[in-house]
């Protein structure tokens, strides 16, 4: 394991010498001072945030994102120069350090005996594997020895969720559809879901979290296809179904009352129309930065699809603890998070 730290004072060098975030052909002083965003989640676009050198600090697919104990700002890629980048909150470099990891796509993290752990999702080592804040292994979660996989490669994990008791939920989100419930051991508790038109079932089950909002646990399970949000008790029974028309969503993210969801496509799907989705504690869509105006007709919410250019592929939203938000996004340039700042 390589692990690089820096101290990196961005006044000192030109902006020639990064790549930008600027996605769109626009010049980046055209969104300098644009608010997007809806009711009381409206946000001030920062494009340039976190761009780096692309030489020394390539990124391929920003997938994910998270914020640690120490405020640091975490970003998965699964360039195997550098897989994993840590920030701070101005976008300044910190450290970088993994290598190993080709299909890098899910990143939980989760506080365990006080300290910050890693859940890292490769979907082409076919496997969930366990690492400490600064990358040394812990476990690795492999495809299950079941009967519902009869290879290694039908397996290939998106997501990863845990319960305040230590179990691991993992989405098999780009396999065969399977939510599959381990105790912290890595013993294999339950499977349930997998591929299907029904209810309980997934067509792209990609990301999944747990919901404590209530007071009580349970899992919220992304179906991206269907363009619906799946809310399950934690012993894998279907509860009930948020429709979400028009919006292929990527992983919940829980935040205070509120729910983040980067939208990587909307309306009917096509290349480049993503936003950002934000509900309520009562699964309302408050805002959409990047989409249009949250419109419900008789209790249902109308069709979502993007309205500015400001995103490509919104692939995952990070929450810091000022309220700003950071969107890691998939397939768009090879280009760093853009950060939006709440106003």
């Amino acid at each position: 394991m390589i692990r690089r730290k820096f101290i990196t004072d961005l006044s000192l060098m030109t902006l020639a010498g990064f790549a930008s975030n600027n996605l769109l052909g626009s010049n980046v002083e055209d969104y300098k001072d644009v608010i997007i965003g809806h009711n009381s989640h409206r946000y001030k676009v920062d494009l340039n945030w976190g761009a780096l050198d692309s030489k020394q600090f390539p990124v391929n697919d920003c997938h994910e994102m998270v914020q640690d104990s120490q405020g640091r700002i975490v970003l998965l890629t699964n360039h195997t120069q550098n897989n994993v980048i840590i920030y701070d909150k101005k976008g300044e470099l910190i450290e970088v350090w993994g290598t190993e990891y080709p299909g890098a796509h899910g990143l939980t993290l989760n506080v365990e005996d006080g300290q910050d752990i890693l859940y890292i999702a490769d979907n082409q080592r076919h496997e969930i594997i366990k690492t400490t804040i600064d990358g040394k292994l812990i476990k690795k979660f492999p495809c299950p020895d079941i009967k519902e996989y009869k290879e290694d490669n039908q397996y290939i994990p998106t997501e990863t969720a845990i319960a305040n008791n230590g179990d691991v939920y993992v989405a098999d989100g780009y396999g065969l559809q399977h939510i599959l419930h381990y105790n912290s051991d890595g013993q294999l508790l339950n499977v349930f879901g997998g591929r299907g038109d029904g209810p309980e079932h997934f067509d792209n089950a990609h990301g999944i979290c747990i919901d404590n909002r209530s007071g009580e646990e349970t899992l919220l399970i992304t179906a991206r296809t269907q363009n619906k949000l799946k809310r399950f008790s934690m012993d894998g029974q279907l509860i009930n179904v948020i429709d979400l028309p028009g919006a292929y969503i990527c992983r919940p993210v829980i935040h205070g009352d509120d729910l983040y969801m980067a939208t990587i496509w909307s309306g009917d799907g096509k290349p480049n129309t993503g936003f950002v989705s934000i509900l309520d504690k009562n699964d309302i869509l408050i805002s959409a930065p990047g989409g249009s105006t949250p419109t419900y007709t008789d209790g249902q919410l109308q069709s979502m699809y993007q309205t500015m250019k400001i995103f490509q592929h919104p692939h995952d939203v990070c929450i810091d603890d000022d309220e700003n938000l950071y969107v890691a996004q998939w397939n768009s340039g090879k280009s760093y998070p853009i950060k939006l700042y709440r106003v």
